[in-house]
């Protein structure tokens, strides 16, 4: 999901050729229903134009003529592509490069060099990667972070980047951008060391799409098969979910990170009440929450 998901916002995208008066309040609610269990998104009432902007293209193009076509084939669960496409449509991917700047000086002056003393290769993850900005921007911090501390690593950290729109995963995973992207966050300095012009626009230098490891998955999932991680970036992306399963993903990121590991959030979310785990730490404008050893 979803810098970061941002990874996932909820603003409407644009045209909308499903009029909003199309969707009765029975198939309204069974919609709200799948998506939060499919996805964690809550909804909350009267957004009906919202879900008609998003899915408009969806149902002209898988052919049906009512929304309540298209409820009824997402509640069956048989078609797994479909039930992707839908999520993928509700998922705003809004990031930007280094956001709120904050985390990335924290992981440069703060969690780097105290985790760096260690001599196993850290782990990062990303979770809600969105287009890639996010993990791409990590990418950059740790190459500075080496050019300033050569032999200070035990190795480059594996970075594993996840979202659940596979739609932006494969964005991410060619690391192309647009004239548009590239002048958010971006120096000029960074944009001449760590990109090469190409017909599509800018890409990311082959030395850093090969240190990420893009793959899909849902926040609701087991992390299980990902592993322990030192760092884990979950920003902006749990103010979307209910309460309940702000706690059941608090709690399983904390059991996925090492003893003294770091949680970074965006600014606006808190674990207050979520998790007795974890300090806070303020670090520079923002917090971070570290994992006792």
């Amino acid at each position: 999901m979803s810098t970061s998901r941002t990874a996932l916002g909820l603003a409407p995208r644009g045209e909308a050729s499903a009029g909003a008066s199309r969707i009765s309040p029975e198939d309204y609610q069974a919609f709200c229903r799948f998506l939060e269990e499919s996805s964690g998104i809550v909804l909350g009432d009267s957004k009906q134009y919202l879900v008609s902007s998003r899915l408009g293209k969806v149902l002209q193009e898988e052919g049906f003529k009512e929304f309540s076509q298209l409820v009824g084939a997402l509640t069956k669960g048989v078609n797994r592509r479909l039930r992707e496409r839908v999520v993928d449509a509700m998922t705003t991917n809004e990031t930007s490069w280094f956001r709120d700047n904050h985390p990335y000086q924290a992981l440069k002056e703060h969690i780097l060099p105290e985790l760096a003393s260690g001599r196993r290769t850290l782990r990062i993850w990303s979770a809600a990667c969105s287009t890639g900005q996010e993990p791409y921007s990590i990418a950059i911090t740790i190459h500075e972070f080496q050019q300033a501390n050569p032999g200070r690593l035990a190795g480059w950290p594996q970075i594993v980047a996840t979202d659940i729109s596979t739609e932006v995963l494969m964005q991410a995973g060619k690391g192309i951008y647009d004239d548009l992207a590239m002048a958010r966050g971006l120096t000029p300095e960074r944009r001449r060391r760590y990109f090469r012009q190409v017909e599509e626009g800018w890409q990311v230098i082959p030395e850093l799409r090969q240190r990420i490891q893009f793959r899909s998955l849902n926040l609701l999932e087991s992390y299980g098969l990902l592993g322990r991680f030192d760092v884990i970036f979950c920003r902006n992306v749990l103010i979307y979910f209910s309460a309940d399963s702000k706690r059941d993903i608090l709690s399983r990121m904390v059991k996925s990170l090492n003893p003294g590991g770091y949680l970074i959030m965006g600014g606006s979310e808190s674990i207050s009440g979520l998790s007795d785990r974890l300090t806070m730490i303020r670090y520079g404008s923002g917090v971070l929450y570290r994992l006792g050893d």
